[in-house]
């Protein structure tokens, strides 16, 4: 009787050491393979919110890379906006964001973040003369159920928007989950991120919103869903902000990269002369 409850002993732990050496090994060998896919998936993500992939287009990996070619990624220092000698391809915004080292305590503010990254990843269009055509910046903050992130783009003139994206959240299906809507995505281009003053003012407005042209501030509130649409307003506020990304932005400013944004005449707002 004991041998045969050591035989079985032994043989489960023979088949879970098995078992653990398939799994480990797996992960291992698919290591590589994942980080390529999650890089795939990040640079649609920032073709979507600059409006050069729709949200529901199904892409192959070459497309993808032929359609990032003009894009480039620089990371910044977040507090004066420059860019540092960082490799953009092994940064790691959340890694850097959790690491004391590599981060600092988040002021006070509504979007929920209780750390701020030193560094942060930008993305620059470039025109066919390598002039900017605009930049995609990520954000995050929290909403009901957790932290969204996305990436929100700015025209050449960086105060008018071109798209917004969320690529990772846990919203209500159907209530803050719309913040996934393809018909809520495409509201925001043409709004304006700064009021008059230079101040972050767009936001989710409580009901709805009139056109770009009328309501350049606002944007369709989420029916339903007011934590996730003033989570909205607030990341992005954060973000345009001084603690965020405005000193990046105050950087392209002061070296002439802002230029005057137009109505292409279909109301998809593009980068004009200066």
């Amino acid at each position: 009787m004991q041998g045969s409850v050591l035989y079985n002993l032994g043989f489960a732990t023979a088949i879970c050491v098995a078992c653990a050496i398939v799994v480990s090994s797996s992960a291992v060998s698919l290591r590589e393979r994942q980080l390529v896919n999650q890089a795939l998936d990040m640079q649609r993500n920032v073709l979507v919110a600059a409006g050069l992939a729709a949200p529901d287009e199904a892409l192959e990996a070459e497309e993808i890379a032929a359609r990032f070619t003009p894009i480039r990624q620089v990371v910044i220092d977040v507090a004066s906006g420059a860019a540092t000698d960082a490799d953009p391809a092994t940064f790691d915004p959340r890694a850097a964001a959790a690491d004391p080292g590599t981060s600092r305590t988040a002021p006070p503010n509504n979007a929920g973040l209780s750390r701020v990254a030193d560094q942060a990843l930008v993305y620059e269009l470039l025109d066919a003369g390598g002039a900017l055509d605009l930049v995609v910046l990520p954000v995050h903050g929290l909403g009901l159920w957790g932290l969204l992130y996305g990436f929100v783009a700015l025209d050449a003139d960086l105060e008018t928007i071109r798209g917004l994206t969320y690529y990772e959240h846990k919203e209500t299906p159907g209530l803050g989950g719309e913040v996934d809507n393809p018909r809520w995505k495409g509201l925001w281009n043409g709004r304006k991120a700064f009021g008059p003053n230079g101040e972050p003012a767009i936001e989710v407005a409580r009901g709805l919103a009139g056109p770009p042209a009328d309501d350049p501030f606002r944007v369709d509130g989420l029916a339903g869903a007011t934590m996730t649409s003033r989570g909205v307003t607030n990341m992005l506020r954060f973000w345009l902000d001084e603690e965020g990304f405005g000193p990046y932005l105050d950087a392209l400013r002061s070296r002439g990269d802002a230029r005057a944004a137009t109505d292409d005449g279909r109301g998809r707002m593009t980068a004009g002369g200066a």
